[in-house]
C-alpha cells in the first residue's frame, strides 16, 4: 500500500512538473478578466436609459446592443472552453500554434471586425439586463480560472483548416474582446449627440 501511494505522489508530482500552464499564467488571465470586467462596469453603470439607447448612425450599435453582443459572446466562449477541456490533451500542438502575443494582437488592432450573425445582439433587452448578463457569466469565468487544475495550454480547439488555439488563448480572445469594446463604448461616448446626463 505504502509503494503504491509513493508511485502515485511521484506520477503526480511529474504530471505537475510536465504542465505547460503556470501559476503566472492562471494570474494574469484572472487580472485581465478582472480588469476588463471591472471597466466594463465603469463605463456603464450610471448610463441613462436615453444613453443606453443611443445609436451614431442607423448601421451603428447603441451601448446596450455592445454589450448584450460581449454577454453572447461570453456563453460562446464558455462553450467553446467546455468541449476543448473535453477533448484529449494534445500540448504537441503548441509548437505549431500562434503564439499568444498573436491573439493579443488580433484583439488590440484597429481593424473592424465584423461579428457573425449568431453573435450579434437582438436589441430586445434593456441595457442594464444585458449587463447583468454579462456579469453572471465573467464572475462563472473568474471562478474557473482561479480554481482549474487543467492544463489550460495542453488543450485545443479548431479554428479554421489546419489552425488550433489553446485554452489559454481563448481567454486572451475573452478579456481582449471586451477591452476592444469597451473602446468602441468610449467612442460611442464622444460623439457630439450623444444624451448628457
Amino acid at each position: 500500500m505504502k509503494k503504491l501511494i509513493l508511485f502515485l505522489l511521484i506520477s503526480m508530482s511529474a504530471t505537475a512538473q510536465n504542465k505547460l500552464w503556470t501559476e503566472n499564467d492562471r494570474q494574469e488571465l484572472i487580472a485581465n478578466l478582472k480588469k476588463t470586467k471591472d471597466s466594463l462596469i465603469k463605463e456603464t453603470q450610471s448610463l441613462s436609459i436615453e444613453q443606453w439607447n443611443f445609436r451614431e448612425s442607423p448601421e451603428r450599435w447603441t451601448i446596450g446592443e455592445i454589450v448584450e453582443h460581449l454577454g453572447l459572446w461570453e456563453r460562446i466562449f464558455a462553450r467553446e472552453t467546455n468541449i476543448a477541456l473535453r477533448s484529449k490533451p494534445t500540448p504537441e500542438l503548441n509548437a505549431s500554434s500562434k503564439p499568444d502575443s498573436w491573439y493579443i494582437d488580433f484583439m488590440m488592432e484597429e481593424k473592424v471586425h465584423n461579428a457573425p450573425d449568431y453573435a450579434r445582439p437582438m436589441g430586445f433587452a434593456l441595457g442594464k439586463d444585458n449587463l447583468t448578463t454579462f456579469l453572471k457569466i465573467r464572475e462563472q469565468t473568474i471562478r474557473f480560472v482561479e480554481t482549474t487544475q487543467a492544463d489550460l495550454k495542453a488543450h485545443f480547439e479548431p479554428v479554421g483548416g489546419e489552425n488550433y488555439r489553446n485554452v489559454h488563448q481563448i481567454f486572451i480572445v475573452q478579456y481582449g474582446h471586451v477591452s476592444r469594446h469597451i473602446r468602441q463604448i468610449k467612442k460611442v461616448k464622444t460623439h457630439p449627440n450623444y444624451p448628457a446626463l
